[in-house]
């Protein structure tokens, strides 16, 4: 086999592999229903006087969090 030969073996590989990654599928998942975040919890990882299932509650928790809990802030001297 001559070098030009295999040039063109080497070519046609080459532009074969590079084809080939224009066919791939969409990698899609169906829809996913989650649940709203103020549904509940396994009750070791709620905090104490949050009721599950109550919108208002868990948004009180998430202002109380965000305002001394997680506020480097107001823990600073």
């Amino acid at each position: 086999m001559s070098v030009r030969t295999s040039t063109h073996i080497a070519l046609g590989l080459c532009l074969l592999l590079g084809l080939s990654a224009c066919g791939e599928k969409a990698q899609t998942l169906g829809t996913k229903n989650d649940a709203k975040p103020h549904t509940g919890a396994a009750a070791a990882f709620t905090a104490q006087g949050w009721k599950a299932g109550d919108p208002i509650s868990w948004e009180q928790q998430l202002r109380t969090r965000a305002q001394y809990g997680q506020n480097d802030h107001s823990r600073s001297p």
